[in-house]
């Protein structure tokens, strides 16, 4: 049995979760998520927790139940505490500028500004002291792409570090040449 599969997950209060046909509907305080079932796993509400089965033992089906399970969890969590990830942006003279709550416009050493517009229900918000920007929403998946699509602008550089990065990103500068 899968051990990611067959943990319940717990349902914090104020979280409701409604099991339909193929999909799991997770209503929180910060918003709604609708999560598709594949055929082979079954979703169950049991004693204030969602339990995750599945029919066979067949490898696909097998690899589905902690999948299910792992994006119920984050449906969850999102809806209830919601997600953030925070960019750090590293050099002379590069920063960010916000146009609205999903829209942000980026100086990183080009000669044209990059403007970025974020997904429906990611906002975007950017402390100038810190050079940070922050992404916040109720869906995972979202969050994570908009953050890698910005850092993906400017890279962090393997020489000097500089460039977009994650707040928790750890970097390893190479060494350089060493001309004599």
């Amino acid at each position: 049995m899968s051990r990611v599969g067959k943990n319940p997950i717990p349902i914090p209060p104020g979280v409701q979760v409604h099991v339909g046909h193929g999909v799991v509907e997770v209503k929180g305080p910060k918003g709604s998520l609708l999560q598709p079932i594949p055929a082979s796993i079954s979703v169950a509400v049991e004693d204030g927790k969602v339990v995750v089965t599945r029919a066979n033992d067949e490898r696909a089906t097998r690899a589905l139940h902690g999948l299910t399970r792992a994006l119920l969890a984050n449906a969850v969590h999102g809806v209830s505490a919601g997600f953030k990830k925070e960019l750090d942006i590293v050099g002379v003279g590069y920063k960010a500028e916000l146009k609205g709550p999903r829209e942000v416009t980026l100086s990183l050493g080009f000669s044209h500004p990059v403007t970025y517009t974020a997904p429906e229900g990611v906002t975007l918000a950017y402390d100038a002291k810190a050079n940070r920007i922050t992404l916040e929403g109720i869906d995972k998946q979202k969050v994570g792409q908009a953050a890698a699509e910005i850092r993906a602008v400017r890279p962090p550089d393997p020489y000097k570090g500089k460039g977009v990065r994650y707040a928790d990103e750890v970097l390893h500068l190479k060494a350089g040449k060493s001309g004599a």
